[in-house]
């Protein structure tokens, strides 16, 4: 373990160094100038906006604690917490290591190749000591001459490659800095004036790196627009300060995306994100692209790349600074429970797509199918009709992290199904002719001056803005279980639903993994498969007609069931626990699920593009006869 001497003169200082790259292990010196005589030390249980107890502490060893270069007395209090007896107003310096080896949003990693961390999975918080500032110091690990390091703290002492000291105001903001080192594609620019940093690890040759520059650059700048107003040349703002302007939350901006073989998430943080994406997804230069493929830089995998940046820039307003008022001040130690996720994810999971709209990314057409996928998304999911997005926000701590076969069955997703309700909001309010959910977000932001919100909040802002009470709405929408009215309210607006049939599984009710033969990955709540007795874990060999149960055909696939089901009575043969078990399978007629496709683009226009808040065409109404 590392000995080197910190200098810093903040109450609370960190150094980390990469002690062992292929033992994945982070050595971390940290010095408390004047402790408390029996001083706290606790690392949290989760990192804010990921909803998941995730015990970062197992992955701490060889705590040690000194004062005055004697070593002193460590007792540990829980799974998380240790105290030491010290003496008080004397510098206390403790020493530990750190393994890194997940490679996500949400902890930390290092390898030869990259490290990367965030401070909840390597900073012991110093009870007491939580508001005052702390400084950061990376050292540069002597066999990686070519890593850099990226970070949204503010730099005190770097050297040209990013290594060095970073300082915070505070604990809060300082774990709220992810760090990104290695040898990282890095490009830059500025948007309405206030500098964005781009860094991209693990992109592959031929990686179009000025291509995602301008692209994340418009998004930046229509979301920017959005909470500020439109900006002039000069970076100054239509809407003065007298009419309740605000500045906007950050002097810089830094992307950190990690691309891999297969992977995708991202994780919001006060002036920046980190990303990960697959590989493939990366827009690439034309001159690499093989002639009988589209460009990649139109591919689904690159949209939904944008999807994700625009869905974590927004959070820098929605979550960050507007907030769950149980977020006012987090806990770091246990669970922090809000029943507002399908406001802070939800709407923002609205806005994302709509911004690659907005900034010319994507057209009517691909906007609309990623919509189509959403609602299909929802409509698929028994759960709907279980659990509002009220109670699964509440209980994502131990429902949507700790997905199970049941999860379908049990929960519906505040992401997917929080944006339609923000989807039928905003078009509930167009059409009125009132106001739109564009300006019910402006004005929850200036009413709450970009901090804390309760659902109150939300309530009087549709309200005064809207001209009626919303409480109907929020009542059915978001803490009752019926259908949304999307493609009731998608049809004043141009949108046409077009049904399609649903795919095989989905008819049937099950999912099935992707594996050789057909494997039962979950059973949805009511469908045919529960009737007939498939269990999840279930591999699906043969199938056979009833009324001729002997005349056995193999199923290499799922997509080969329509060959062989002359009936709708049939016999399955599955594998269970080492025992093949014939279940009694009856075929649903088809079914449907929601396409939208467009009827009116001049109407879909006064939505997607925001234009004037004319309010749309009323959807028609079936007459009724007098009784």
């Amino acid at each position: 373990m590392s000995t080197k001497k910190h200098t810093g003169t903040a109450p609370v200082q960190y150094q980390v160094e990469c002690a062992d790259l292929h033992a994945h292990l982070y050595a971390v010196t940290m010095t408390v100038e004047a402790p408390n005589a029996m001083q706290t030390l606790r690392l949290p249980v989760w990192i804010p906006g990921s909803y998941m107890v995730r015990e970062f502490s197992k992955h701490v060893q060889e705590l040690q604690a000194r004062q005055g270069g004697k070593p002193v007395a460590l007792q540990q209090l829980d799974k998380c917490s240790w105290q030491v007896a010290c003496q008080p107003g004397a510098p206390l310096t403790l020493q530990y290591r750190v393994y890194a080896f997940d490679n996500s949003v949400r902890t930390a990693w290092l390898d030869s190749a990259r490290g990367f961390f965030n401070g909840t999975s390597l900073l012991l918080r110093a009870e007491g000591l939580e508001d005052q500032p702390h400084t950061l110091d990376v050292v540069a690990p002597d066999t990686a001459p070519r890593w850099k390091l990226a970070t949204g703290l503010a730099p005190h002492k770097v050297d040209r490659q990013g290594f060095g000291r970073y300082t915070a105001p505070d604990y809060h903001a300082l774990i709220d800095c992810p760090v990104e080192m290695g040898d990282f594609w890095s490009g830059s620019f500025t948007a309405h004036g206030v500098p964005h940093r781009f860094v991209v690890a693990g992109a592959a040759p031929g990686f179009d790196g000025e291509r995602l520059l301008a692209d994340t650059q418009k998004i930046c700048e229509a979301q920017i627009d959005f909470w500020h107003g439109k900006r002039s040349e000069n970076g100054s703002a239509s809407r003065s300060k007298e009419a309740g302007y605000r500045p906007i939350p950050f002097q810089g901006y830094t992307f950190l995306l990690n691309a891999v073989g297969d992977g995708y998430g991202g994780l919001e943080h006060r002036n920046s994100t980190a990303l990960i994406c697959q590989r493939a997804d990366l827009p690439r230069k034309a001159s690499v692209l093989d002639a009988k493929t589209a460009s990649a830089t139109k591919s689904e995998g690159y949209t939904t790349l944008l999807g994700l940046i625009s869905h974590e820039y927004f959070h820098s307003w929605n979550v960050k600074q507007l907030r769950p008022a149980e977020f006012a001040r987090f806990d770091y130690q246990q669970e922090n429970y809000t029943e507002l996720l399908w406001f802070f994810e939800g709407f923002t999971s609205y806005y994302d797509d709509l911004f690659l709209r907005r900034a010319g990314l994507i057209d009517d057409a691909t906007y609309l199918k990623l919509l189509t996928k959403t609602l299909q998304q929802v409509a698929q999911t028994p759960g709907q009709q279980v659990q509002s997005v009220a109670q699964a926000s509440f209980d994502a701590w131990v429902k949507y992290y700790r997905q199970d076969e049941n999860t379908p069955n049990a929960t519906i997703s505040y992401y997917t199904k929080g944006s339609l309700v923000a989807l039928c909001l905003d078009l509930t309010l167009r059409t009125e002719g009132h106001t739109t959910l564009d300006d019910v977000m402006r004005a929850l932001w200036e009413r709450t001056a970009g901090g804390p919100l309760a659902e109150a909040d939300v309530a009087a802002v549709l309200q005064q803005l809207g001209g009626r009470s919303f409480a109907k709405e929020l009542r059915q929408w978001v803490h009752g279980t019926k259908a949304l009215p999307c493609t009731t309210l998608l049809a004043g607006f141009g949108v046409e639903d077009k049904p399609e049939a649903v795919a095989l599984d989905q008819r049937l009710g099950l999912r099935t993994k992707p594996a050789a033969g057909v494997m039962v990955r979950q059973v949805l709540r009511g469908g045919a498969a529960e009737a007939a007795g498939f269990c999840a874990g279930d591999e699906w060999l043969a199938v056979a007609p009833k009324s001729r149960p002997d005349d056995l055909w193999r199923l290499s696939a799922l997509a080969d069931l329509p060959l062989y089901a002359s009936e709708r009575d049939l016999i399955a043969l599955v594998h269970r626990d080492r025992r093949v078990l014939k279940l009694p399978l009856r075929l649903p007629p088809d079914a449907t699920q929601p396409r939208l496709t467009l009827k009116d683009s001049a109407a879909l226009h006064r939505w997607l593009e925001d234009a004037a808040h004319a309010p749309a065409t009323p959807p028609a109404r079936r007459a009724r006869k007098k009784t």
